[in-house]
Parts: C-alpha cells; sequence; structure tokens
C-alpha cells in the first residue's frame, strides 16, 4: 500500500513539474495537475493539502535533480572541482533554462503566499554549499585555490549573483535595447571568469 501511495505521489509531483516549466506556477490550477495525472481532484488534495505543497515538492525534485546532474564536484584539484561548480549555472542556462524561470516564479510565489520554503528545501540547498566549501579547502590545502578572508561570505555573494543573473536571463525579454548587445552564455561566462580570477592562485 506504502509504495502504491508514493508512486501516485511521484507521479502527481512530476507531471505538476512539467506543467510549472512548461507554462507558469501561476496558471498551472490543481484541475490541471489532476487532469494530467489521470486522477481526481480530490486524490490531489488527499496528498498534497494546497496547492503551495505541490510547488514546494516540485522545487525539491529540480533541486535534488540539479545538484546530482551539475554540483557533485569532481576534479584533481580543488580549483578544478570550483570550476565544475560555478560553471554548472552556465551548464544548466544551456540544458534547461526553464529551471531558471521556475525558480523565479517560486521565490515570487512563495513571497506572495507569505511563506517561507521548507526545512527539507534549505537542507537541499546546504549539500550544494557542502561541495562548494570541500572543494574550497582541498584547494586551500592542495595549493591551488587563494586563501580568502570571509570564505562564507564569499560562497553566498557569488552564488546569490549566479543565480539571480541566470535568472534573470531566463525570462529572455527584452525590456531594453542594451539587452540585446550581449548573449546570456557570455554575461554568465563573463562572471563566471570574475569569480574564478577571485579563487585561482
Amino acid at each position: 500500500m506504502k509504495r502504491i501511495k508514493q508512486t501516485v505521489l511521484d507521479l502527481i509531483v512530476a507531471d505538476a513539474c512539467d506543467l510549472f516549466l512548461s507554462r507558469s506556477i501561476e496558471s498551472v490550477t490543481v484541475r490541471d495537475v489532476a487532469d494530467k495525472s489521470g486522477v481526481g481532484v480530490a486524490t490531489v488534495y488527499r496528498y498534497f493539502s494546497t496547492k503551495k505543497r505541490i510547488v514546494e515538492k516540485c522545487a525539491l525534485r529540480l533541486q535534488k535533480q540539479v545538484f546530482e546532474g551539475y554540483f557533485k564536484l569532481s576534479g584533481a584539484n580543488g580549483y578544478e572541482r570550483l570550476e565544475k561548480f560555478y560553471r554548472g549555472y552556465l551548464e544548466i542556462f544551456k540544458e534547461h533554462p526553464k529551471f531558471y524561470k521556475f525558480i523565479n516564479e517560486f521565490d515570487a510565489y512563495m513571497i506572495e503566499e507569505g511563506a517561507s520554503a521548507s526545512e527539507e528545501y534549505s537542507d537541499g540547498l546546504d549539500l550544494f554549499s557542502e561541495e562548494f566549501f570541500n572543494a574550497y579547502n582541498d584547494g586551500v590545502k592542495d595549493g591551488s585555490v587563494k586563501m580568502t578572508d570571509n570564505i562564507v561570505g564569499f560562497y553566498y555573494a557569488t552564488t546569490h549573483a549566479m543565480l539571480e543573473l541566470c535568472k534573470k536571463l531566463s525570462v529572455n525579454i527584452c525590456m531594453v535595447r542594451q539587452d540585446e548587445l550581449v548573449s546570456g552564455d557570455t554575461e554568465i561566462n563573463v562572471l563566471i571568469g570574475i569569480i574564478l580570477l577571485a579563487l585561482k592562485v
């Protein structure tokens, strides 16, 4: 029985993710999710008391996919792992730009709902920082990375800058003519270069 419940739950979350990514969080209703999953609306509400819970579960699913696909670091030294870490943002932008669009909408949706992300979501974010700090510490030891006075501040400032830039570019709207002067890939690459320059010995 537990296996059947988990299968249905996983199906609903997967289908909801598809809808949120292809459309938008705001435009997708619980009925849309139920229809796509081939279950009744009451069944969706049995597993998820609110649309917010569905959105959070989708955020967790995407977070896990992104971490496992792009941020499990390997390399000959600490610097190479840090380079891979930051280049992960660009790879996602190239291969799955809708992920950044979802995160942009997720942040706005949670603010609108007056809610904080779950502890489970926050715990997932810790996996990213753990990979970063392990690579940084190894890099300092192996001599490939420059020691930084405030590495915690460096981590959050640079990852927030990367994420916000990728979110902005994922919307792909030219508000002013200057937006057309440089490609999104180029902007992200420039920022990565600046960050890596600050880390490299």
